[in-house]
């Protein structure tokens, strides 16, 4: 069984002023991990994790994964959401990741681009994704409030669109155009479990829960900035015994989080059967 991972962390977004710290430490944090535990491991940090080249990473990850292998997916950046222009969201929004050239192309990751990568794997590829960005919160988020840290000394992992799309786009994609309607709240998903919801043997690990007010945090541990999800999924990690499920990975970071600086809860999304999979086979 080949062992493949794509580690991606972005810490500078040119033109949002809403960059992060932690991220490309969290990439090279995964990383390391999973070579120790015998991935193939490729990196995109900061400039490197252009929506293209995110795309191209996907897709070669996919493309050369046969049935029995794994891939592993890690994610560390901003999440955001955009108005929905096929008609396939109920609510009318995209969940997206951000590269780090958002606002340079106007353009985020969405879900229905990352379901489309994700399809085009072979019969009996197992996926893992680990995600440590914001997967929730209202389209009409104050970005002052969202952009700096708070009295805790953290930084919501969120990019509201108006701090990356342009205006012309915003009143282009918006309902009958103009700014995000005050009243619009998403119910949110997390912007990749689509994206595994076609294949039950799939398990997406995110940095916190679903809907709005919920935050994954950029953080500082011993002086060094890091996701407090991706500190403590490692962490946890670190501690399973041999065969030990991502369910028991799951379980084991109730230990850590939600705690009062970190009021996030990290989410297990699968079937019964990828819950029940020992980690990373």
């Amino acid at each position: 069984m080949a062992k493949l991972a794509l580690c991606i962390g972005i810490n500078n977004y040119p033109g949002t002023d809403m960059d992060l710290a932690g991220c490309v430490n969290d990439a090279n944090d995964w990383a390391a991990e999973l070579e120790a535990r015998g991935f193939l491991v490729e990196k995109l940090v900061d400039s490197q994790a252009t929506k293209a080249r995110m795309i191209a990473g996907f897709r070669r990850m996919i493309d050369r994964a046969v049935s029995g292998d794994m891939v592993v997916f890690t994610y560390s950046g901003h999440g955001t959401y955009q108005y929905d222009t096929d008609g396939d969201e109920a609510d009318g929004l995209d969940e997206a990741l951000c590269p780090h050239d958002v606002h340079t192309i106007d353009a985020a990751l969405t879900d229905d681009e990352i379901h489309t990568l994700f399809m085009a794997r072979k019969a009996g590829v197992h996926i893992a994704l680990i995600s440590d960005s914001c997967n929730s919160g209202t389209v009409n988020r104050d970005a002052l409030n969202v952009g700096g840290a708070d009295r805790a000394g953290r930084v919501p992992r969120y990019m509201p669109m108006e701090n990356w799309m342009s205006p012309a786009r915003l009143a282009a994609d918006g309902p009958r155009g103009g700014a995000v309607p005050a009243s619009a709240v998403h119910g949110a998903q997390t912007p990749l479990m689509d994206a595994i919801a076609d294949d039950a043997s799939d398990v997406l690990m995110a940095g916190c829960e679903e809907g709005e007010g919920h935050f994954s945090y950029d953080a500082v541990f011993m002086g060094r900035p890091n996701g407090a999800f991706t500190f403590y999924a490692l962490k946890a990690l670190r501690t399973l015994t041999p065969g030990a499920s991502y369910a028991d990975w799951h379980e084991a970071l109730k230990d850590s989080l939600p705690s009062p600086r970190y009021p996030q809860t990290p989410q297990i999304q699968g079937g019964d059967d990828a819950r029940k999979r020992p980690v990373f086979s």
